[in-house]
């Protein structure tokens, strides 16, 4: 049913453009209505559930979010892109997809092109990936679980990650989403990471903005700027998604025996729904001649670091579960 409603949303956005007065209410869709049809998963999952998939995810997190950073330093270089626009692709790719690289791109001082370049590459192989990762998982044997963490650790954004595992399970999307939302919640280390090493090289360089924090030990003297410490503080509260936070509330209550049977199978229904709304919301904003604005190298770049990120999480989602 998700694959139905991501691709019936792809076909009517791409035959003709939509009415401007419905776009709301598919960004609404494809934002607000996911994320609470994912918080309500956690409804049908405990605390030990949660911590039996996502702790030992972490490390092997660590390493993929790695990979993918390094094969887009590589390549990006390579192919010559600027490294703000680098810095976009590598967030976008390793951590949550289009949510991370809007986080970032005021703290690198993206230009507006280059976050159109990034939300629109990691758009093309996030949808991609959603379409061609149930294949390939049916292909090589994987069962529900290792899909689940798989898709979790090598698809970019939340609503593909969840779009992939509706599509091959109710269990490999329970995987699939414990496993993002272990990505998503090292948002906010990796936003505080970019913030101190943006401030570092601004001084290194001598490209200090009026009141921007440098995390060295001084700071431009404006009476309005925060302090470091603020700053990182602020950074790492707007970082933490709130439907995150839903989510492991409903499972400790799950948990605690303060939901019961029949209510967490109601909540689980409403989740179903929600997700299958929200896809076809994503599927809705997925216009092929947008896309196309996105040059050769950010493509090229983008390609290496999803197909990298693809091959090394394959191996370390059997390893988690074997």
């Amino acid at each position: 049913m998700v694959l139905v409603a991501l691709l019936a949303g792809m076909v009517i956005a791409n035959a003709r453009p939509l009415p401007a007065t419905l776009r709301p209410g598919v960004d609404l869709a494809a934002t607000k209505i996911l994320r609470v049809g994912v918080a309500l998963l956690g409804a049908r999952l405990t605390l030990a559930d949660v911590a039996g998939i996502g702790g030992p995810s972490l490390l092997v997190v660590v390493v993929t979010m790695t990979t993918a950073f390094a094969t887009v330093a590589v390549v990006g270089r390579m192919a010559g892109i600027s490294p703000e626009l680098g810095i976009l692709l590598g967030t976008g790719t390793a951590v949550c997809g289009n949510s991370a690289i809007v986080a970032a791109s005021p703290i690198v001082d993206a230009d507006e092109r280059e976050v159109s370049y990034a939300v629109a590459t990691i758009t093309i192989f996030g949808t991609i990936a959603l379409l061609l990762f149930p294949v390939i998982g049916r292909a090589v044997g994987l069962s529900d679980e290792e899909f689940g963490v798989w898709a979790g650790l090598a698809i970019n954004d939340t609503s593909q990650v969840v779009a992939a595992g509706a599509t091959y399970s109710e269990q490999a999307l329970e995987h699939a989403t414990v496993v993002k939302l272990v990505r998503n919640a090292l948002m906010g280390p990796i936003l505080i990471g970019l913030t101190i090493w943006t401030g570092r090289r601004r001084l290194a360089t001598g490209d200090v903005p009026a009141g921007a924090p440098t995390y060295a030990g001084s700071a431009p003297s404006e009476a309005a700027a925060p302090t470091p410490l603020v700053h990182l503080w602020r950074t790492a509260r707007s970082a933490v998604p709130a439907f995150v936070v839903a989510f492991i509330v409903l499972a400790a209550m799950r948990s605690a025996g303060l939901i019961r049977e029949e209510v967490a199978d109601v909540l689980g229904s409403l989740s179903a729904v929600a997700i299958t709304v929200a896809i076809a919301g994503v599927g809705l904003r997925t216009r092929i001649a947008e896309l196309a604005i996105v040059g050769l190298q950010p493509v090229l770049v983008g390609l290496a670091a999803s197909t990298a990120l693809a091959i090394v999480a394959l191996p370390l989602a059997r390893f988690i579960l074997g």
